[in-house]
């Protein structure tokens, strides 16, 4: 097994630093801003009242996962827990400071929110980011091999090629499966994990004893379900008593309470944006689309798969000459069609913007599984079980698979859409509120600085 040296410290220097913050937030406010009396009983309280809150900061973290980082976890997940975690740690303050009569818990909680947010969230980026460069570098890796192929191993070890921060190293074994040989390459390699289909032609026998030399030598065993091709997203894990059973999964947004959440906000954002911007933004849009000697009309509408399969009238700025396979062809690379003002509108995402119409009449989400041309969701929904899974909540004007620079739409069955949907079918049994907010956060970013990966 693989000697990790330095990981196990990692988490509690997370923790000691984090409470070193809070600690120093709270004492710094509390000393600018009341008489500091130094009576050995006031002293006291305020130890005590330090040494509460780091505890609650800690304790909350368990609920939050702010300290559980895996090694594949994405910045939009990681800054939803930090904002997270710092809102419901400072609605327990408030609380605190409800029932206490200590001057320490009754500063001005909303700015001392703020201030710690301040601080706590670029240097959380900074380490997070750190510890990517360390890890893409070849430091601080995990040695990994795979034994067995499928689908999804198929795409799991591009993932790994690519994404060097994530700190795997592949190690192809080639030799047979002499056991003799598999703990010896083991050994020789410091393989720390094993990645093994879950559906493969392996008999029972070879299964056992793999399992029993890889608990001997201390190697780890992750199976990789088919989920390109089976029901792994259909069902939950659960308990009846001691017994685990496999439920049909619910997701987030049947919750009624989450899918009014989710609505009003799109009603309220997507008003934000009509009349602060639209009023202003649309006319100028339509005007360079006509100037630059486009033909037809400033918007381009096409038929999309929505909700329940559903199909509405999307909603866009043209882009193209108006042309006769606008609905049954997809944009090449440096697609002729696409006009002078089209290819800035593509790379600023400003072509969708009429899309907040679409959210307004209840046809889209502001965030979202992005909505295909029929003939992509034709073409994938035979060959990706999965691919229907995205139909489970209403599409969006942005996504999480987008703001990951997944782009699968290609037209060919490939990795690049097998990582979309994945990205997809994620967002629609994760769902969250602040997961959106981080989403369009990230959004607003890649407006501002153009896609590189839009076309």
């Amino acid at each position: 097994m693989q000697r990790l040296r330095y990981s196990r410290y990692f988490k509690t220097f997370l923790i000691l630093l984090d409470m070193i913050l809070v600690a120093s937030v709270f004492v710094a406010y509390y000393w600018r801003n009341f008489e500091v009396k130094y009576d050995s009983e006031t002293m006291e309280q305020n130890i005590l009242s330090i040494v509460l809150l780091c505890m609650f900061w800690t304790l909350l973290s368990g609920r939050t996962k702010l300290y559980h980082i895996p090694r594949n976890i994405s910045y939009t997940i990681y800054l939803e827990r930090i904002i997270l975690h710092v809102f419901f740690f400072f609605m327990g303050v408030l609380l605190l400071g409800k029932v206490s009569n200590n001057d320490f818990l009754k500063t001005e909680r909303f700015y001392l929110a703020i201030i710690l947010l301040l601080i706590v969230l670029p240097i959380k980026t900074l380490i997070f980011f750190i510890l990517k460069y360390i890890r893409s570098i070849g430091k601080n890796h995990r040695n990994v091999m795979f034994i067995g192929e499928n689908a999804s191993t198929t795409v799991l070890k591009n993932i790994l090629k690519e994404r060097k921060d994530f700190g795997y190293k592949t190690f192809n074994y080639t030799d047979g499966y002499d056991f003799r040989s598999i703990t010896d390459f083991w050994k020789r390699n410091g393989i720390h994990t094993i990645f093994l289909p879950s559906e493969n032609s392996f008999d029972k026998d070879f299964e056992d004893q793999l399992f029993r030399q890889a608990e001997i030598n201390k190697v780890k065993i992750a199976l990789v379900p088919n989920i390109i091709q089976n029901h792994f997203f259909e069902y939950e894990f659960s308990y009846i008593e001691t017994v685990p059973v496999l439920e049909q999964a619910k997701y987030p947004l049947d919750v009624f309470s989450n899918a009014t959440i989710k609505r009003s906000f799109d009603i309220v954002f997507s008003a934000i944006i009509l009349v602060g911007i639209g009023t202003w933004l649309f006319p100028l849009i339509i005007l360079l689309i006509k100037l630059d000697g486009s033909e037809g009309s400033p918007f381009f509408i096409q038929k999309r798969y929505g909700f329940h399969d559903e199909v509405f009238d999307c909603l866009k700025f043209r882009t193209m000459k108006v042309n006769e396979h606008s609905a049954d062809k997809t944009t090449d690379v440096d697609d002729v069609r696409i006009t002078k003002i089209g290819k800035f509108l593509r790379k600023t995402s400003l072509d969708e913007m009429p899309q907040f119409i679409n959210v307004l009449l209840g046809k889209m989400s502001v965030v979202g599984p992005r909505p295909h041309m029929l003939l992509v969701d034709d073409y994938y929904k035979p060959k990706i079980s999965r691919y229907s899974l995205r139909s489970m909540v209403k599409p969006g004007i942005t996504g999480l698979a987008q703001v990951n620079g997944l782009r699968g739409d290609e037209g060919d069955m490939n990795l690049g859409m097998k990582k979309r949907i994945l990205a997809d079918s994620f967002y629609v049994r994760n769902w969250s509120f602040s997961m959106d907010i981080v989403i369009i956060l990230k959004t607003v970013f890649l407006v501002i600085g153009g896609d590189k990966k839009a076309r």
